[in-house]
């Protein structure tokens, strides 16, 4: 049986450090062991895997598969790889095609079912991609976040059979266009409501014009989150990088971040 190959990525802090996904099917008992310091979530993918592929109406290889997630000095954490081991075990038993899968990254959790479930840090995963020159195999949940950065291509998918009817050329993947933001100045708290606080009002625009760390010390109801959260109200727009590290960073922790318009 050959040997598969799939490119994933792990979320290491705002980073998406590259994995390499390799499948193998070996003569002997059945068996399915996964390598390559995967925590208990990764491990449990074997079960997902299997259920996914057969409820897909794909063949489970009563083979002995080994799942290696290199390098195997890097912690591998979450469902993220659910989808790329399926596609590592479809491909090594000849299910689909191998010659396409060296162009695009994968990353999703499958359910039992097939269908593909959301993933934290998507955006860090896709700047990560498209600095590789690959194309971006991802849930359609994870579409919108995904393509925030320009000159990617993004291939959401609802369904683990989308995207084996894509491997074999049967039916395409649409490259996913995100709707722009809709920023308006009038969302962001104004200063002008604050009555009184003259120092403190003070200190927030010396701290904006002269790019100053601030740190805000007092008793509760003094006025902190108030002052704190009216202080982006008068900061310069951000960079283009700069708004793309504050959504790395919101979307490694779960959360929904609207990158603004930078020009």
């Amino acid at each position: 049986m050959p040997l598969a190959v799939i490119y994933s990525r792990a979320s290491v802090g705002i980073e998406a450090l590259p994995v390499v996904v390799e499948a193998d099917l070996s003569p002997g008992l059945p068996a399915f062991s996964i390598v390559g310091l995967p925590e208990t979530v990764v491990k449990e993918s074997r079960d997902r895997v299997r259920s996914a592929l057969l409820n897909s109406q794909f063949e489970f290889p009563a083979r002995r598969i080994t799942i290696n997630l290199a390098p195997v000095d890097l912690p591998k954490v979450g469902g993220r790889f659910d989808l790329p081991i399926a596609l590592g075990i479809l491909a090594a038993s000849k299910q689909i095609p191998m010659h396409r899968l060296a162009e695009h990254e994968f990353a999703g959790e499958l359910a039992l079912n097939g269908d593909l479930r959301s993933i934290q840090g998507s955006l860090p995963f896709a700047l990560a991609t498209r600095a590789a020159k690959r194309k971006l195999i991802i849930p359609f949940d994870n579409a919108d976040e995904a393509s925030i950065p320009e000159n990617i291509e993004v291939l959401p998918a609802n369904h683990l059979l989308e995207i084996c009817a894509y491997l074999s050329g049967q039916k395409p993947l649409k490259k996913h266009h995100r709707k722009p933001p809709q920023v308006s100045s009038s969302t962001i708290p104004d200063m002008s409501d604050i009555r009184g606080q003259h120092h403190a009002r003070r200190a927030l625009e010396i701290a904006a014009a002269g790019e100053h760390s601030l740190l805000m010390v007092g008793s509760p109801g003094t006025g902190k989150t108030m002052l704190a959260s009216r202080l982006p109200g008068i900061l310069p727009p951000m960079t283009e990088m700069q708004a793309l590290q504050s959504a790395a960073i919101a979307s490694t922790h779960g959360q929904s971040f609207e990158v603004a318009r930078w020009r």
